[in-house]
């Protein structure tokens, strides 16, 4: 396996993957990030190293975790030769349910027309497209919802006593715990399909003051207080995750790969959380 941007979820792929004898590859922009790279089992590459393309060629799977820009799909632009010259087994692009765009809280599936309205939404989908006219790629597309798990949750807020329920009406989030990203990556490359779109979330989208809510119930601490959106000191990324409001259907996942979800919803999956803190 290569993957182009061994952040976070792509980290933890690696993980599952060495511990089943794969020899996975991974680049990044940072030298510093070599030994958290290798301590997920990947062999580290600077994203420029003159031997990327000769180790991509010789790799059946690939996964592309790093994000596009303005300038397009990094990866698609600086190795486009490799992929229409190589026949891989497998090509994976981790995308995002901002594709979608909002939709006032209806639900979006697989063949919702995509109407992003954010940046990064609209960069998504153009990337989305570009790999996608690549011939002869066996490309699956992964649309993930907010991403969670160890190290990445909203405990440390709540700890630190800075978190608030932000509140604007009826408005909901999908999340996505990172052991079932896996494990829908997983089955989708011992599905050996040619290719297909999927989204990655979990079965219930909720108010994001909830989850808040929840978190700190686990933790035994005060419930943070609730304030308005339009009185939240939000950053301009922050702000823009409340641009858009949809829920966000998983029935593929299930029905053509199987998956059934190890933290179907949020309690299930902050529960676990809080145990693997406490060591339970």
């Amino acid at each position: 396996m290569f993957i182009f941007g061994a952040g976070y979820t792509a980290g933890n792929l690696s993980k599952k993957l060495t511990e089943q004898g794969w020899t996975v590859y991974g680049t990044t922009r940072r030298q510093e990030r070599f030994d958290e790279i290798a301590q997920s089992g990947a062999h580290p590459l600077l994203i420029d190293d003159p031997t990327v393309s000769e180790r991509l060629s010789t790799c059946s799977h690939v996964l592309i975790s790093a994000g596009p820009s303005e300038n397009g799909d990094p990866t698609l632009n600086d190795y486009r030769s490799v992929f229409v010259e190589n026949r891989f087994e497998w090509v994976g692009y981790l995308s995002t349910t901002g594709v979608y765009g909002g939709t006032d809280g209806e639900w979006v599936d697989e063949e919702t027309p995509l109407h992003p309205t954010t940046t990064r939404g609209q960069q998504r989908k153009s990337a989305e497209e570009a790999w996608s006219e690549v011939p002869n790629l066996p490309l699956h597309i992964f649309r993930l919802a907010g991403i969670y798990g160890p190290g990445r949750g909203p405990f440390s807020k709540v700890k630190s006593g800075k978190a608030q329920r932000i509140i604007k009406k009826d408005q909901v989030f999908s999340r996505i715990h990172v052991e079932d990203i896996v494990q829908v990556l997983c089955a989708s490359i011992a599905a050996g399909t040619d290719g297909g779109v999927y989204n990655v979330c979990d079965n219930y989208p909720a108010p994001p003051q909830d989850v808040i809510g929840y978190a700190a119930e686990l933790l035994g601490l005060p419930i943070p207080p609730a304030i308005a959106f339009e009185d939240a000191n939000l950053s301009p990324m922050g702000r823009s995750f409340y641009a858009e409001n949809k829920r966000v259907a998983n029935e593929r996942i299930k029905l053509e790969l199987e998956v059934a979800l190890k933290y179907p919803d949020y309690k299930a999956g902050l529960g676990a959380l809080v145990r693997l803190e406490k060591g339970l």
